[in-house]
């Protein structure tokens, strides 16, 4: 009965803390673009993808904002102007959240 062990931290995949640590260490932006015929994006940027999986995290955010969106170069674009319910979300995730 062998257990997986992290290669990063040496502890047991089941507790394994390098994604929390990731979180924490990260500066993620939040800001919104006007794109054509006036329509508003929100932009999550900042993100490092070998440490978080970006497209899970697009997954739920589009899930909690009820919108569409995509991931492009390490960053998150959902449709709309939902800054304040994707700065709570990351928040209580543990990111460490700017809005620009």
């Amino acid at each position: 009965m062998a257990e997986e062990v992290c290669p990063t931290c040496g502890l047991p995949k089941e507790i394994c803390i390098c994604e929390d640590i990731a979180r924490e260490q990260q500066e993620i932006e939040i800001y919104t673009d006007q794109r054509r015929y006036g329509k508003k994006v929100t932009i999550v940027d900042g993100i490092d993808e070998s440490d978080i999986d970006i497209e899970e995290l697009a997954s739920d955010l589009k899930s909690k904002c009820a919108a569409g969106g995509t991931t492009k170069k390490g960053r998150i674009e959902l449709q709309g102007n939902h800054i304040e319910k994707v700065k709570e979300y990351l928040e209580g995730k543990g990111f460490s959240v700017e809005i620009r």
